[in-house]
């Protein structure tokens, strides 16, 4: 379980392709010294394993499923990404329920610069704007944001400057793959109010 407040960004060190999977080997200065083998942790909002670390630099496997559903199937070495270690019992509970699991990869189609913020209109996959309301949250590459307009076929979003900084959107261009995952909760409440069915 991850609340959607980026730790800090990464930096992807080397990719090795096995097969149709790769590992990832990435460098986290403040979270990558805590890991331990089989921790979990948030990579642009996905739920990976650790399967190894050495010092700063941390190893995870991502598959088949996970490379064709989100945005690691197209990251190189040397850029960044977002990561975030899961929340810890006990501790203050901020952003909202993230669970690493992706559902969509949207496109981002305009990025504003406003006087004191970024909005950042994303594209919504076919099928999944019943997953939006206006104010609701969403995570986008893993970072808990509210969403700030919304659309048929788009959404955006409002950065404020300590967020832009701290994460990769201060990298992202039109037309970047991003990954997607609607509230938990709201996707609960739909699923059981249709008695299940979708």
């Amino acid at each position: 379980m991850f609340t959607g407040l980026v730790e800090e960004m990464g930096r992807v060190e080397r990719i090795q392709r096995t097969g149709e999977s790769a590992l990832l080997y990435i460098r986290g200065y403040r979270t990558g010294r805590s890991l331990r083998k089989s921790d979990s942790i948030a990579v642009n909002g996905v739920c990976l394993t650790v399967i190894s670390r050495r010092k700063s630099v941390f190893t995870l496997q991502a598959v088949e499923e996970t490379l064709r559903k989100t945005n690691l199937g197209a990251v190189s070495a040397g850029d960044r990404v977002n990561l975030e270690r899961p929340v810890m019992v006990g501790n203050r509970f901020g952003g909202h329920f993230v669970l690493g699991h992706v559902d969509a990869v949207g496109r981002v189609l305009r990025l504003h610069k406003r006087q004191r913020s970024w909005f950042i209109w994303i594209s919504i996959p076919p099928g999944f704007r019943k997953f939006l309301i206006p104010v609701g949250s969403v995570a986008v590459n893993g970072v808990s944001l509210t969403v700030a307009a919304l659309s048929k076929s788009q959404f955006a979003v409002s950065v404020i400057p300590y967020t832009w900084n701290v994460t990769t959107f201060k990298h992202l261009k039109e037309g970047d793959r991003v990954n997607i995952e609607f509230d938990m909760l709201g996707k609960y409440v739909l699923n059981a109010s249709k008695g299940g069915s979708s």
